[in-house]
């Protein structure tokens, strides 16, 4: 029994482009080692990448303030594990207390 292959209807779009355009595109698609079609696309699908996750960064929930805190909490826990040799803090780096509301910093702030 033959497998059916489904077919993608691929439409055929007159495109313009300015002269000095059409150049820098077609010497990129060539160090590419694609055609100027296929380098197109792939611009056109970079592009619009960039659109929609720029779009859902404006749709989505800003953090609070509670959930930054909370957030801060959890990366200020201890590891259960030592670290390896290669993954310790050099002793001469200087740490930079981080600015955060949340429970650690208010006991700080008491204590």
């Amino acid at each position: 029994m033959p497998v059916r292959q489904k077919k993608i209807a691929v439409s055929k779009f007159p495109l313009r482009l300015m002269p000095s355009v059409r150049r820098i595109a077609e010497n990129f698609s060539q160090k590419e080692g694609v055609s100027l079609n296929q380098f197109i696309n792939i611009a056109v699908a970079e592009k619009l990448a960039h659109l929609q996750h720029e779009e859902w960064l404006a749709q989505r929930p800003k953090a609070s303030a509670a959930l930054v805190a909370r957030a801060l909490d959890i990366l200020d826990r201890p590891g259960g594990d030592t670290p390896e040799d290669f993954d310790r803090i050099p002793e001469e780096y200087v740490s930079v207390p981080r600015k955060h509301t949340g429970k650690r910093a208010a006991k700080r702030r008491k204590g």
